[in-house]
């Protein structure tokens, strides 16, 4: 039903309905979705959460993934895919967008937007893809001060620190900051980059009884696993971060491409998605009857 009726929307907030699932036995499977008809459509397949990628954000709107977005422009993707799908959605909080109180104040605008949760993490600015090489990494003492900020300023939401030491420090390093970030008051790790199944399974094992988060993306570093493999490796949550927006991208390459050959559309038909299938997918009808609904109840 559309989001404009109280009565149909969620009865608690993001960051306890994210909680609740985080606390499940299964793994959480957490699909990006990079926009609120994306969101839509991974709900429709069964999903009962999201992720909101700093990269696909970025790249959706032409830029790079370098940090160069601002905390408002962030809030206008997560309201859309939190109205769109009323489902607890978990948001790249990059570096915080500054220090401790810009981290405060991101959280605030995030939890009011209709985020579950967020992650933080430890590189300076400008920040990369954690796949990418030559990051460079703030001071620890430094991030768990953001982190604790982080969760100061939270009502509910869930606050997940990410570490990119394991490139640089390796294993050890980033266990050792990871377990100074949830002294901090994080709720879950999220380690970035590992590069073999024995290095998810060696910081699993270095932090027994803390949430885990991995990212299973594409052309990166890390080992193409399943959910189900992560989950036998000690890990709670996994994202697919940027696949909608490959996959998206990928088909709109191929239209314009078309067009432009064919001077038409007609030999894309067949991979395009249909009118009523369009107002199937964001409820047209539904908008439609509501609105035919209040006119009834006021016209004699």
């Amino acid at each position: 039903m559309p989001y404009l009726v109280s009565a149909d929307l969620p009865a608690t907030s993001a960051g306890s309905r994210f909680r609740a699932l985080l606390n499940r036995p299964q793994i959480l499977q957490l699909p990006g979705a990079h926009n609120g008809h994306a969101a839509i459509q991974a709900k429709n397949a069964g999903f009962e959460g999201l992720y909101l990628s700093g990269a696909a954000m970025t790249a959706s709107m032409g830029l790079p993934d370098l940090g160069v977005i601002t905390v408002d422009e962030v809030a206008f993707f997560i309201r859309q895919i939190a109205r769109a799908s009323g489902l607890p959605l978990l948001v790249d909080g990059d570096t915080g967008y500054g220090e401790a109180l810009n981290v405060m104040h991101m959280v605030r605008t995030f939890e009011e937007a209709g985020a579950g949760a967020v992650h933080l993490e430890d590189q300076l600015l400008p920040k990369k893809c954690g796949h990418l090489n030559d990051k460079k990494l703030a001071d620890a003492h430094d991030m768990a001060a953001k982190v604790a900020a982080a969760a100061r300023a939270r009502r509910d939401l869930v606050i997940i620190a990410r570490t990119d030491a394991a490139a640089s420090e390796g294993i050890d390093g980033a266990v050792a900051r990871a377990k100074l970030y949830i002294e901090a008051g994080a709720d879950a790790i999220f380690p970035e980059a590992l590069t073999s199944i024995d290095m998810f399974r060696d910081f699993a094992k270095a932090m027994p009884g803390v949430k885990l988060l991995a990212n299973m993306t594409e052309f990166g570093r890390t080992p193409y696993q399943t959910a189900a493999e992560f989950e036998a490796l000690g890990y709670s949550m996994v994202i697919w971060p940027v696949s909608s927006l490959r996959v998206a991208n990928k088909a709109q390459e191929k239209l314009y491409a078309a067009i432009k050959r064919d001077g038409g559309t007609k030999a894309m038909l067949e991979e395009m998605q249909t009118r009523q299938e369009l107002y199937d997918v964001i409820g047209l009808h539904d908008y439609e009857a509501l609105d035919a609904s209040i006119i009834k109840t006021i016209v004699p």
